[in-house]
């Protein structure tokens, strides 16, 4: 495409990085971080240096629509495209701090190919043998760190209407997983379901759904 988006790598973060000759840039950010329920998934992409999508932006400001369609862009223009998942039960095992490190590391393996620098978004990332970047807000800042955004985004969300297919009663279709109202209705009426993270804590007895304080069952969602 040839109309700009706001976020262009001709004149953003990456180009500074060109500049001082470093070409092969990954972009790479997660999706499903916060939610209760459900695997993190990270993407990472790497750009040719002229690539220009318009729309490109951070993925929570974009419809569902909007993201698959920029999604396909995205990887008909990348030189490289990874993603990396960490189940639920890797998740309760390791933490998900933890996990989403371990996504983003197997989201940049995937590229097939080894990135000069990765920009990364947010600040927790670390990592022994790959240069790398933090930026806090990456996903609006960043449009490398954008697209990586929508592809992750996209990815999950197709993983959770699969479950919502296998778990119906829970609404994983409309709220991915995440503390809605709904679904806390839903984990109080069912109980868990075998994707619950069960080392996320909500006091369901604090959202007042279940109407008394016995209800001890609970998970605690990070949004």
């Amino acid at each position: 495409m040839t109309n700009a988006s706001p976020l262009s790598q001709t004149s953003g973060i990456e180009a500074s990085y060109r500049a001082m000759g470093i070409q092969r840039i990954a972009g790479v950010d997660e999706a499903g971080r916060g939610p209760l329920a459900g695997p993190v998934v990270a993407a990472a992409v790497i750009f040719p240096a002229d690539t220009s999508i318009e729309g490109v932006d951070d993925s929570k400001k974009l419809s569902a629509a909007r993201r698959e369609s920029l999604a396909v862009l995205i990887r008909r223009q990348a030189l490289a495209v990874g993603v990396g998942v960490v189940s639920h039960e890797e998740i309760d095992r390791i933490n998900i701090l933890q996990a989403t490190n371990l996504a983003m590391e197997q989201a940049v393996r995937a590229l097939g190919e080894e990135p000069d620098l990765l920009l990364v978004d947010g600040n927790s990332f670390r990592h022994g043998s790959y240069r790398f970047l933090n930026i806090v807000d990456g996903d609006a800042l960043c449009f490398s760190i954008a697209a990586a955004s929508i592809i992750a985004k996209v990815e999950r969300d197709r993983m959770m209407l699969e479950y919502d297919r296998q778990f119906p009663e829970y609404g994983f279709a409309s709220h991915k997983g995440y503390g809605t109202e709904q679904h806390r209705k839903a984990i109080a009426r069912f109980g868990l379901s075998p994707i619950h993270r069960k080392t996320f804590r909500v006091q369901l007895d604090l959202w007042d759904i279940v109407g008394r304080g016995e209800h001890k069952e609970s998970i605690d969602a990070e949004r």
